[in-house]
């Protein structure tokens, strides 16, 4: 190994000389959770602040070791206490803004962190540069509360890109409408009415559910949500829970969904069940003025008529049932294609007791007539004014014959005057 000779030694010993604004690469010597001390070949050691490393807060300790080889920007020659003030985060800002450019002209998709949530959007970090996406941006449909984004790494594109305004604007309404259109193509290539298909519920309505079914929606009516009547599907269903069901029709990019699947039908079986002579026990479901509607099982109601509840007479049913009331009647009739069934109480009330008395008529049957022969039978009158009745009857028919024969002989005289 050759000697080096004093001027060589002086040379390379000869310390670089940084000037502000330069980009250099230096080895880390030394790391505190707040700062690191850089070997850049300078008189003095370089120094990076946390604050000067990245906008995050961050434990340097953490993220860099000893020995590591950094690249960094001088900000300072010298700070005051002969040192170099050094930052790592703009030389990867500068990098970024590089890398945002290109995708702004290119239109490629970016992600990022989302750092904060504001009132009016989200901020997203892209490495050292921050991205800004308006709340009318952030997806397709409006949202009102934001913050579930919070810390969650999104996709999005850039529509604007001004970075000495620091004005870097993002658009994930795009990429979402985008992904859905693909979705809703590849879902309507492969589904057919009468297919299962599972979904999750999105939205809930008084009339039914939305089913999020992975790129379209369906609607699941209030009335194919159970083979039995159903007033509140939110008493049924909850936001974000899974759904099995069929598609009973799809009509351009409406689907429409129910939960009526044939080999469950109520009515299947009912015939059977239900046949006339059938003792069941149901729960009043509604009343009307003429009757009760009787749920004998979901999906099947029963009628129990206002003339078959008592034998007693009855205007309407709310003055003998509540809703809510399980009662106990017979089956009189079944239609199985109209779907209706008939009960009665009053039928099974004589089946248990033969003796019961019949219903009572509303309209009283008119008093007979009575002769007098019959009223001296029927009024109850000592013995003299019984024997008194029963002369008068004897007498009666004397005097009605009488008066006939005196009609008679005038009906022959009137002639007679004519003729003079």
């Amino acid at each position: 190994m050759s000697e080096l000779s004093f001027e060589e030694l002086l040379q390379e010993e000869k310390p670089v000389h940084v000037r502000q604004g330069q980009v250099i690469d230096g080895e880390v010597i030394s790391v505190k959770p707040d700062e690191l001390v850089v070997n850049i070949g300078a008189k003095a050691d370089g120094i990076v602040t946390a604050a000067e490393y990245s906008n995050n807060p961050v434990d340097l300790t953490t993220v860099v070791n000893p020995g590591d080889t950094i690249t960094v920007k001088v900000l300072k020659s010298n700070d005051g206490d002969g040192q170099v003030l050094l930052s790592h985060k703009r030389v990867a800002a500068e990098k970024a803004y590089a890398e945002l450019e290109d995708a702004f002209n290119n239109g490629t998709i970016l992600k990022g962190k989302v750092t904060q949530v504001l009132s009016g959007g989200l901020n997203v970090q892209v490495s050292e540069c921050r991205v800004f996406i308006p709340a009318s941006l952030v997806s397709d449909t409006f949202e009102r509360d934001l913050s579930k984004y919070l810390d969650q790494e999104i996709e999005f594109v850039l529509t604007e890109y001004e970075p000495r305004k620091r004005r870097v604007i993002g658009n994930r309404k795009k990429i979402v409408a985008e992904a859905k259109e693909k979705a809703a193509a590849e879902l309507f290539a492969r589904i057919n009415v009468g297919d299962t298909v599972e979904g999750t519920i999105k939205n809930i309505t008084d009339f039914g559910a939305f089913v999020d079914l992975g790129g379209a929606d369906g609607l699941l009516h209030i009335s194919e949500m159970s083979w039995g009547r159903v007033d509140n599907p939110k008493k049924i269903f909850k936001v974000g829970e899974t759904v099995k069901c069929f598609i009973k029709e799809i009509n351009g990019s409406k689907i429409a969904l129910s939960l009526k699947f044939d080999d469950q039908n109520p009515w299947l079986h009912a015939e059977e069940k239900y046949a006339i002579g059938t003792v069941v026990t149901g729960k009043v479901a509604r009343m009307t003025d003429f009757g009760a509607f009787v749920v004998l099982e979901p999906g099947i109601d029963a009628l129990l008529h206002v003339s078959q509840i008592s034998f007693d007479h009855i205007e309407k049913p709310s003055d003998v049932l509540k809703s809510g009331q399980d009662i106990e009647a017979k089956v009189v009739d079944i239609r199985i294609p109209e779907k209706k069934i008939s009960l009665s109480i009053k039928a099974l009330l004589k089946d248990r007791n033969p003796e019961e008395p019949e219903e009572k008529k509303e309209v009283e049957e008119e008093a007979p007539v009575m002769e007098a022969e019959e009223i001296a039978d029927s009024i109850p009158v000592d013995a003299a004014l019984a024997e008194a009745a029963e002369e008068a009857a004897e007498e009666a028919p004397v005097e009605a014959a009488a008066e006939e024969a005196a009609e008679e002989a005038a009906t022959e005289e009137a002639p007679a005057e004519d003729a003079e």
